[in-house]
């Protein structure tokens, strides 16, 4: 047996000395809680989801719960998460399941990669860490990982670099403990092959590409450069007399689609028109310092506007996309982080 034969078996020797063993969806480690878990890591650390997957388990431990919990209660609990697509696909999902799949998740891999939100990597999750199947997983660590140890060039997000990393990943699957090789690949990626990788306690380091070559900086090779644009927009704040606030929701597609926040307006003249059409001026609005935020396709400049002790406005009422709420309330509502850290800070 030749080294890169004894990947996987170097792999989860390492594992069991140095692997995660007690994150809280191992024990117990459920179908339902190993999806969860796996939509919540997508894009987001380790240590930043365990406190997120305990609140929300808690208030929604089972698929058929949170098939049945309201939209806004799931956007709540995962608010301050990002990403918020991942929230409404998991709902979604979750109410498929119920119609189709009798409440439970589906073990069938064509059926689990049907349901919104999961992909062919994180099918492959579910079904090795619930189930013990054998399937190749190609996460972002994992891409990481395979890029440096066979020395492969090129941006991983492109068609053919990602085909070749798959094939990769499917000839180091083991026969058995597939649930512990798919933990050990995410494990030595998160934490040994970082970005900043620690070869000398890696398990592959005496036959890696990157590091014989000296290329570890270089691989994976990274996206390909692009000015992000900048826009802008008003954020308006109002709060009546007894301190509520009034809260709009978003609209049903696009950036933070359906979380509740401030009224938001492309600009000045919009923002002035609406406070003129509900008997309010734009001057009477405290300008607060911007808020700067980053999306994947562009960059966004909030300018928040507060007014204080406003008169209900006429023709704005309790609705479904408008809605006056008491301050100890609004951690009940799906908000997007910044707008949350915004009413926080300044309160």
């Amino acid at each position: 047996m030749t080294a890169r034969d004894d990947f996987a078996a170097r792999l989860l020797r390492w594992f069991d000395v140095s692997g995660r063993h007690d994150l809280p969806w191992q024990h117990p480690r459920t179908p339902y809680r190993v999806w969860l878990s796996e939509i919540m890591l997508q894009q987001t650390q380790v240590r930043t989801v365990i406190p997120y997957f305990l609140r929300f388990v808690d208030a929604l431990p089972t698929l058929p719960a949170l098939a049945a919990a309201p939209l806004d209660q799931v956007l709540a609990l995962w608010s301050g998460l990002g990403y918020y697509s991942r929230a409404r696909n998991l709902h979604a999902a979750a109410r498929v399941c119920m119609d189709r799949h009798g409440g439970e998740l589906p073990r069938d891999p064509e059926a689990l990669t049907a349901l919104p939100g999961i992909g062919r990597s994180t099918a492959a999750a579910i079904l090795t860490q619930a189930w013990g199947e054998r399937h190749a997983i190609l996460d972002g660590n994992v891409k990481r990982v395979l890029a440096r140890y066979h020395g492969i060039d090129g941006w991983p997000g492109l068609p053919a670099v990602e085909k070749r990393l798959w094939a990769l990943a499917e000839s180091h699957l083991p026969h058995a403990r597939l649930a512990d090789y798919t933990q050990a690949q995410m494990d030595l990626g998160a934490t040994i092959c970082t970005r900043d990788p620690a070869c000398a306690l890696c398990p592959l380091q005496a036959d890696c590409v990157a590091r014989i070559e000296g290329r570890t900086a270089e691989l994976p090779t990274p996206r390909p450069n692009r000015a992000l644009p900048q826009r802008e927009a008003i954020l308006l704040w109002l709060e009546d007399a007894s301190g509520r606030v009034l809260l709009a929701r978003r609209p049903p597609t696009g950036v933070w689609a359906a979380l509740w926040s401030l009224p938001q307006f492309d600009d000045e003249a919009a923002a002035a028109a609406w406070l003129a059409a509900h008997g309010r001026v734009c001057r009477d609005a405290e300008p607060l310092p911007p808020i700067e935020h980053g999306f994947s396709h562009y960059r966004l400049r909030l300018h928040p506007r507060r007014l204080r002790g406003v008169a209900a406005p006429p023709g704005v009422r309790d609705a479904d996309d408008l809605r006056w709420v008491e301050p100890l309330a609004l951690p009940e509502y799906g908000m997007p982080a910044p707008i949350r850290r915004l009413l926080a800070r300044e309160a």
